[in-house]
């Protein structure tokens, strides 16, 4: 079977996360993604948390499988002639330069439409146009300024960072959503178009259910979170799931940091939680058995699931609610996910042999396509595919000899 993006050529001039993680799904799903690094040094990424002195680090290499790396100095005038002719030969050109960088590099979108009318020029920056438009952005400054820092955590503690990389890689998968709407739109236009997603914008969607409940504010509390009291904006409510069903993360044995398992109760799911807990008095309780009376007491619902809990393991506690259809997930740790069997068999996290690295285990790709299969392979080394690239282009040896020299690859 082909590939969804077979034929697709995509320049990467991306570094670091958000840009990167966007161009991997795109090289995933089949496109030759080639990706653009200064000579000698290449994706600062390359050097930065590396575990092996002599090998690109994890971080790099996490973020760059199934791409093309070719060395090129786009300052030079020879490197400008080379991108000029890698673009008319494009479909899309990716980049998350700050502001006014591809500018000035003599590549911004009006200046590169010119030379391509069909290419798809696709930016990510920290902030749209506006106040902010200028000012740095990194992953946590975009959970920051996005909504996602000021409703994590709890009441009585600081906002918090999450794991997931919202602001980065949460961005990447909403620029290949434009990029790919864009390719979609070209096949009835003929027409490339500039597609721009800045990262607080990506962070704000995610939180979208957040401004739902500062709109809620003004007709009363929050009934659905467990807060004591509420102010005029959305309050940090810990593991309360804020939603239609509450939900709680809950301990259990033998009392580690992740020895604890996510519940949420459903009206259908009170009665056999009872007396799983050992309280099925409660199932006809007035008192306990409907959600709205629940929701004054939801403390004291969950101590009480808790109580059985910390006298079982998590997996013990999966087992037995799946059995009854009640939702849950025990929280799981890198350790526990990354050894995984169920996620390797499904292609979750994959193990990829790398020349420099050896074994290292990465994720797959989240997007499964029936008709286009994915095959996870190693990211390039610096340079790796640049005469493969060029020659393509039609450059000879003694051409590529005469750039190696000048230090434009």
């Amino acid at each position: 079977m082909g590939k969804a993006l077979e034929g697709v050529r995509v320049l990467d001039m991306t570094h670091v996360q958000s840009g990167p993680s966007a161009t991997q799904i795109l090289a995933w799903l089949g496109a030759d993604v080639i990706k653009i690094e200064l000579p000698g040094r290449g994706d600062v990424t390359r050097l930065q948390l590396r575990d092996l002195p002599e090998a690109d680090s994890l971080y790099f290499t996490m973020l760059n499988g199934n791409k093309r790396s070719l060395t090129l100095n786009v300052k030079h005038d020879a490197g400008k002639r080379v991108l000029t002719e890698l673009v008319a030969k494009s479909d899309v050109l990716v980049e998350n330069f700050g502001p006014g960088v591809m500018e000035r590099l003599g590549f911004g979108w009006e200046q590169l439409r010119q030379a391509n009318p069909r290419l798809v020029y696709a930016s990510i920056k920290g902030f749209g146009s506006g106040r902010y438009a200028d000012f740095k952005a990194y992953e946590v400054i975009a959970q920051a300024m996005g909504g996602s820092m000021s409703t994590t955590g709890f009441p009585e503690g600081p906002p918090l960072a999450t794991g997931a990389q919202v602001g980065d890689s949460g961005t990447g998968i909403h620029l290949v959503a434009g990029i790919l709407a864009a390719l979609y739109q070209r096949t009835h236009t003929g027409q490339g178009q500039r597609v721009q997603v800045a990262m607080q914008d990506a962070v704000l969607n995610l939180c979208r259910v957040k401004l739902r409940d500062q709109q809620r504010l003004a007709h009363g509390p929050l009934r659905e979170y467990p807060n004591e009291r509420f102010d005029d904006e959305v309050p940090r409510s810990g593991n309360a799931s804020g939603g239609g069903h509450p939900g709680w993360a809950v301990r259990c044995a033998p009392g580690g940091p992740n020895d604890y398992i996510y519940v949420i109760i459903q009206p259908v799911g009170w009665q056999p939680l009872t007396e799983l807990i050992g309280h099925p008095e409660l199932a006809d309780d007035p008192d306990w058995n409907t959600p709205e009376a629940r929701l004054s007491k939801l403390d004291k619902v969950f101590a009480l699931v808790e109580e059985w809990t910390l006298n079982h393991t998590k997996w013990d506690v999966l087992e037995k609610l799946n059995a009854h259809d009640i939702p849950c997930g025990p929280v799981l740790s890198t350790k526990e996910l990354i050894e995984d069997e169920t996620l390797a068999e499904l292609g979750t996290v994959v193990a990829v042999e790398h020349p420099e690295r050896g074994s290292y285990k990465t994720v797959g790709c989240p997007l499964k396509l029936s008709d286009s299969p994915v095959d996870v392979m190693r990211s390039p080394l610096l340079g790796e595919h640049t005469d493969e690239i060029l020659g393509e282009l039609g450059y000879s040896r003694e051409r590529l000899q005469a750039l190696r020299t000048e230090g434009v690859i």
